[in-house]
């Protein structure tokens, strides 16, 4: 047993590799895929597909796990990708590509979430804590080397490349998880919820076009559309998870307040991190050229770097998840404050190096936590949707964050300028305070893996 969980989780990292490697590798590439698809315009979305998908899809792949197990779920995810993949390396022009990346992002999700919800159900706690550095590994390969890999493959064999080497490690990827995910017959008779995923995906597409799409988040038009559309959607989804029998979220999970209250906080630091990443050169670009802006942002990888390493270790020795998540969102309020600071005074690299330090190892601290947290905690039918309601919100809340910030600061300044980017943080600060307040301030009951 040992032997097949060690396969699995070989699989589960290289599926979670690939999908997370893919888009930081497709951004180095966007010019040269412009240049040769001959598109001046509409490069935005070829990002956006992508993110669409891999955003609304999240919590329908928890609940897919949930109903058929991890094993069917994995592969499918694994096919689904590996074929996106080879579609947007044939891709004749940018339509195509489009619609590729939109499937790709549809297996991406699969392949994130199964993985959580696989090791979630694999390994108790202490062995989730063990194996972190393993991950930590991924996560820093991924980011690190990531766009470096985009530029090279685009500079030499082509832009396609790029999802070609995707298919060689979806492969192994395939056969350990097949190989060592157990099956789960399901002897209930659960439905999957189709119209609850399909209000889902209205309002989950409508907050990430505000979050990614710049003229439609500040058109007199769209956004009040987009963002009405959203919240009816949002509202009729929520209405329908409560009556249905066979929910797509169960209303299960937030039973639970320590869980209920994590997805909250998911979301709103998802909302202040996420959310504000796009503005971060811009301060950066205030008091550094171009140069000096890459330097800086190499402090944000840094923070996020040293918490992930260091979480393995201490987590073992303070198992408190709670007290993690706290703590994050304290490093993240104090970081996003300095950051806004720093944008009054015309981007202080003295300052702005600290603040990003400092939000990145809040990205680290409330991602690892709140993960290990889900993974512990819920219930065992209803881990895949747990895990996908947490990565869910952090997801939606950054982009509703960056299509928000954004438009409060043309609202209050005109521009995205000093001011304005002043604004943006301080807005950022005041929502990670608030998800400390909100956050769970520890563990009501045993987790659930302590109860197997």
């Amino acid at each position: 047993m040992h032997a097949s969980r060690n396969l699995a989780y070989a699989g589960l990292l290289l599926g979670m590799a690939v999908a997370q490697l893919d888009g930081l590798v497709l951004t180095a590439a966007l010019p040269s895929i412009g240049a040769d698809l001959h598109a001046r315009t509409g490069l935005v979305a070829v990002t956006a597909a992508g993110l669409l998908t891999l955003t609304v899809a999240t919590p329908l792949h928890g609940r897919l796990g949930d109903l058929h197990g991890r094993r069917v779920s994995f592969a499918a995810s694994v096919l689904v990708f590996a074929a996106a993949s080879a579609w947007c390396a044939a891709a004749p022009d940018l339509g195509s590509l489009v619609a590729a990346r939109a499937l790709q992002g549809l297996g991406g999700s699969g392949l994130i979430v199964t993985a959580m919800s696989a090791l979630g159900e694999l390994f108790d706690r202490d062995e989730l804590l063990r194996r972190q550095g393993w991950q930590t590994a991924v996560f820093a390969a991924a980011t690190l080397g990531g766009p470096p890999l985009g530029g090279l493959l685009a500079a030499g064999p082509g832009w396609r490349w790029i999802f070609l080497i995707n298919l060689p490690l979806c492969g192994p990827a395939l056969v350990l998880g097949l190989r060592g995910l157990p099956a789960k017959p399901r002897r209930s008779r659960e439905k999957f919820d189709v119209p609850g995923s399909a209000l889902l995906t209205v309002a989950g597409a409508a907050v990430v076009t505000l979050g990614t799409v710049d003229a439609l988040a500040r058109s007199p038009l769209w956004t009040p559309l987009l963002g009405g559309t959203a919240v009816v959607a949002g509202f009729l989804f929520v209405r329908r998870q409560r009556r249905t029998p066979n929910p797509l979220i169960s209303p299960k999970v937030f039973a639970d307040a320590v869980l209920k209250r994590a997805v909250v906080v998911n979301g709103l630091a998802g909302a202040a991190l996420y959310g504000t990443f796009t503005y971060v050169a811009l301060v950066a670009a205030l008091g550094a050229g171009a140069a000096g802006t890459g330097v800086l942002l190499v402090a944000m990888t840094a923070g996020q770097l040293a918490l992930s390493t260091s979480f393995a270790a201490l987590a073992r020795r303070h198992p408190d998840m709670t007290a993690w998540g706290r703590s994050g969102c304290l490093l993240g309020t104090a970081g996003l404050a300095t950051i806004a600071v720093a944008a009054v005074l015309g981007g202080s690299p003295w300052l702005l190096g600290p603040g990003l330090f400092a939000i990145g190892a809040a990205f680290a601290a409330g991602t690892s936590a709140y993960t290990v947290l889900g993974q512990t905690r819920a219930d065992r039918a209803l881990l895949g949707v747990t895990l996908g309601s947490l990565t869910f919100a952090r997801q939606a809340g950054g982009l509703a964050g960056a299509a928000v910030f954004g438009w409060l600061a043309l609202a209050t300044t005109g521009e995205l300028a000093a001011p304005g980017l002043a604004v943006v943080f301080a807005a950022a600060a005041a929502t990670m305070l608030v998800a400390w307040l909100t956050a769970p301030a520890g563990t009501s009951s045993a987790p659930a893996s302590s109860r197997r």
